[in-house]
């Protein structure tokens, strides 16, 4: 359920949500667990970056940016420099904002893996909800590589009984064929209405993505792909807060290069715990 300065949500005349909208706000209502916002403000930050994230996967599924490895990964050398490991790291003098958009207009020059699939929506939909100049100053130093994010982002990942549209949820395909281990699993964006976005998988319902997972398992497997109950998400409520004018001080968060294709973000920070990182 919704609670805005500790009460109940009631919808107020002010604002007149969206289809999509209202959607996430049934879904937010419905849950067992309390989603509680200090103004209706904070509400509707959430509620407009959720919609923007499904919109934005949307219109990445309708570009022309493929499914690859690290190893064959592309983007375009104006706003990205890309990494021997197959990240993108922004270029000195590029907007963040720019660079972003970048990747869904000129889609047909990019090559990335379904978890970096996931980071840009989400950047990509707070960038349609804050502004350029907020999320570029909020973001100043943007490299895309499989769940590494800027810190302000507010990555975190729940084991839950419900999902939100707009959340990142996994599939797991745990008997994956071993000579294409990218298969391992897809991370997919809740779209409602029971679909999903995976990058390389376009948007499949839950029973269409799972379907497409078995495809890919390892002879004479008996074990079915999933849909797992771990959620991933930014934090919204901290990002609502944010005012352009502020004075932020930026850390380089850690980072470890895995080279392993569609990993959940528990599985990146499983990484980021036991691996070297740079």
């Amino acid at each position: 359920m919704i609670q805005v300065s500790g009460m109940p949500y009631q919808p107020s005349d002010s604002w007149k949500p969206d289809q999509i909208e209202t959607t996430i706000i049934k879904a937010l209502q419905k849950t067992p667990n309390i989603y509680s916002f200090s103004s209706e403000k904070e509400l509707l930050f959430e509620v407009r970056s959720r919609k923007n994230i499904i919109l934005s996967a949307k219109e990445m599924n309708d570009g022309e940016s493929t499914f690859a490895t690290f190893r064959t990964a592309r983007c375009n050398p104006d706003y990205w420099q890309l990494t021997r490991a197959g990240g993108f790291l922004l270029r000195r003098q590029a907007s963040p904002a720019a660079a972003i958009q970048d990747i869904f207009k000129n889609s047909d020059q990019y090559k990335f893996e379904c978890a970096t699939a996931c980071v840009i929506n989400f950047y990509h939909g707070l960038l349609k909800t804050m502004g350029d100049s907020s999320f570029s100053t909020l973001f100043p130093n943007l490299y895309l590589y499989s769940w590494h994010t800027d810190d302000d982002l507010g990555l975190y990942s729940n084991f839950v009984n419900h999902y939100i549209p707009g959340d990142v949820v996994y599939f797991n395909n745990p008997d994956v064929n071993p000579a294409t281990p990218w298969f391992r699993g897809v991370n997919a964006i809740a779209m409602g209405n029971d679909e999903f976005f995976g990058h390389g998988f376009s948007i499949r319902t839950e029973a269409k993505m799972i379907e497409g997972l078995n495809t890919k398992r390892k002879e004479n497997s008996q074990q079915s792909a999933y849909l797992t109950s771990l959620i991933t998400r930014p934090s919204f409520q901290p990002l609502a807060r944010f005012s352009a004018g502020r004075t932020i001080q930026k850390t380089r968060p850690f980072i470890v290069h895995h080279n392993k294709t569609s990993v959940s973000f528990r599985h990146y920070l499983y990484e980021l715990i036991y691996k070297p990182k740079y």
